[in-house]
C-alpha cells in the first residue's frame, strides 16, 4: 500500500467509495465522475503504479481486473449489448490515478476509438 495513494486508501476503507464488488485481490467501484451510465474502476488491493510496472510475478493481476469487469457487465445486462474496457498508462495515456485500474463502461452507444 502507498500512503498517499487515493485507490490503497479506498482499497484499505480509509475513503468512502460506492464499492460494487470486493475480495481479497480486488475491489471495484463506481467512478466519482462516470463517462457513461456504468462506469467501474476495477483495481487490484496491492499498489501497482501504472502497467510499466507489471512483472512476471503480478501480471496474474490483469486478467483477475478483467475477469472480473466481464463479470460486472454481465450482472449489469451490458455483455449482449457491449461494453469498454479502458486501461491507462501514465500521464500522456490519461492516468490520473497511479494505481492500476481497469474502466468498465457501459450502458449507452459509445463513441469508436480511431
Amino acid at each position: 500500500m502507498s500512503s498517499d495513494c487515493t485507490f490503497c486508501k479506498i482499497s484499505q476503507h480509509e475513503l468512502p467509495a460506492d464499492i460494487v464488488y470486493e475480495d481479497d485481490d480486488l475491489i471495484a467501484f463506481n467512478d466519482i465522475g462516470p463517462q457513461a451510465p456504468t462506469h467501474v474502476l476495477i483495481i487490484p488491493k496491492i499498489h501497482v503504479p501504472s502497467v510499466n510496472e507489471l512483472t512476471e510475478d503480478n501480471c496474474d493481476l490483469v486478467s483477475k481486473l478483467v475477469l472480473r469487469a466481464k463479470a460486472i457487465a454481465a450482472e449489469r445486462g451490458l455483455a449482449e449489448p457491449g461494453y469498454r474496457l479502458v486501461m491507462n498508462c501514465n500521464a500522456e495515456g490519461g492516468q490520473t490515478v497511479f494505481h492500476i485500474h481497469l474502466h468498465l463502461l457501459g450502458g449507452r452507444q459509445l463513441k469508436g476509438m480511431g
